[in-house]
């Protein structure tokens, strides 16, 4: 069953959003980086986003990418650190 991606910010200053996965609607939102079953290495490039090899990856086995707007509530209440 796929799951859901969403970009979502990371607590620094500039603002930058990190991809974050859950495997579950009913989950709590987590880094990419913390689910190892699910993230690629990222691109070595200059100004590439945290979690694009990962997003590609994971867009071509169907997951699904949900609006940040709609996620900042899930965000905010049931973020953790725990591995997917």
């Amino acid at each position: 069953m796929p799951g859901e991606m969403c970009w979502l910010p990371v607590l620094r200053p500039d603002g930058e959003k990190v991809l974050h996965l859950r495997s579950n609607p009913s989950d709590p939102w987590r880094p990419y980086k913390a689910c190892p079953q699910y993230s690629v290495s990222d691109y070595n490039l200059p100004k590439v986003t945290r979690g694009l090899a990962t997003y590609q990856k994971l867009m071509g086995e169907g997951w699904i990418l949900i609006p940040s707007t709609q996620t900042a509530q899930d965000f905010i209440f049931g973020y953790t650190t725990q591995s997917c």
